[in-house]
């Protein structure tokens, strides 16, 4: 593992560029920022509340799954997430304009129920997003998540399933069939049929048949990437690394960070072989090489 940048607060959402900086969010911050080659870290835009995933739209322009904020708790030197922020500002599905850091609320509740902690996003070849809600934590109590779909204009969100419970981390298969989402809480992965953009090919109930696979030992899931292979890459907490995992065995590889709090990957460099790791909880952005690349994203490496 090389440290490509320290000093973040609470890194999440890399997003590999062209250009070799890395864009994320610093969740900690309240703030959209780039990490150049060389370390630098640069705000682009000021969120506030919790920016969590981010991906690159059709339009260019990043689009934040914002958790209203946490609170915040430093373990030992390590800088962990915890329930419901006093200051809480809302779950949002936020847009960010590159070049003016202007930030735009495309959407705060779904048939009437409002956002709670939306966690992750991934973008299809058709231009639409499906996102997660982790929900919040209220002390004895806490949300329910759930898994939605979304087009970047506005005008259409929907819900696709719920409950799941700590819905985190979402990506699709390389072929765009199925939908793959990280419970935090159990160290579970899912994964759902598609019929389409935004359609579910069944109930999309969570029983047997949506079960991939889960970790021996005490682990929590974040958030994922998808390799080239389809082999799916689940960022894992407590056991700090990526547990790369075999969509039809569930067989799982661990790859060890040396940070518990391991929140991310994406994948960059000319050939997606550069895995880019957050670790969140030290506030580090990492980079290593990968044996096999990464799946390319829609609207970032094609």
């Amino acid at each position: 593992m090389r440290e490509i940048a320290s000093g973040l607060l609470f890194p999440e959402g890399p997003i590999a560029m062209d250009d070799g900086s890395v864009i994320l969010v610093e969740i900690a911050r309240g703030t959209l920022s780039r990490v150049t080659p060389d370390g630098k870290i640069e705000v682009i835009a000021e969120t506030g509340g919790g920016p969590n995933g981010a991906a690159i739209g059709p339009d260019g322009a990043v689009y934040i799954c914002n958790n209203g904020g946490f609170e915040w708790h430093d373990v030992n030197g390590l800088l962990f997430a915890g329930d419901i922020a006093d200051d809480y500002s809302g779950g949002r599905i936020e847009r960010v304009d590159l070049k003016s850091g202007k930030v735009e609320v495309l959407y705060t509740e779904v048939n009437g129920n409002p956002l709670r902690g939306p966690n992750d996003i991934v973008f299809d070849a058709h231009g639409g997003f499906l996102f997660t809600d982790l929900g919040k934590g209220y002390g004895r109590l806490k949300d329910r998540g759930a898994l939605f779909y979304a087009k970047t204009d506005g005008s259409h969100v929907a819900e696709m399933v719920f409950p799941i419970e700590t819905a985190n981390g979402v990506g699709l298969s390389p072929d765009e069939d199925y939908v793959y989402v990280a419970e935090t809480q159990g160290a579970r992965l899912w994964r759902w049929k598609l019929d389409g953009p935004g359609k579910l090919a069944d109930s999309g109930r969570s029983g047997q048949k949506n079960f991939v696979a889960s970790p021996a030992g005490f682990s929590f899931f974040d958030s994922m990437a998808v390799e080239a292979d389809g082999t799916v890459c689940v960022a894992t907490i407590m056991n700090g690394g990526i547990s790369r995992i075999h969509p039809e065995t569930g067989d799982i590889r661990h790859v060890p960070t040396g940070d518990p709090m391991t929140t991310n990957i994406c994948f960059g460099g000319a050939d997606l072989k550069t895995a880019y790791i957050t670790a969140s909880g030290t506030g580090r952005l990492l980079a290593t090489d990968w044996d096999t690349p990464g799946l390319p994203l829609n609207f970032l490496n094609k």
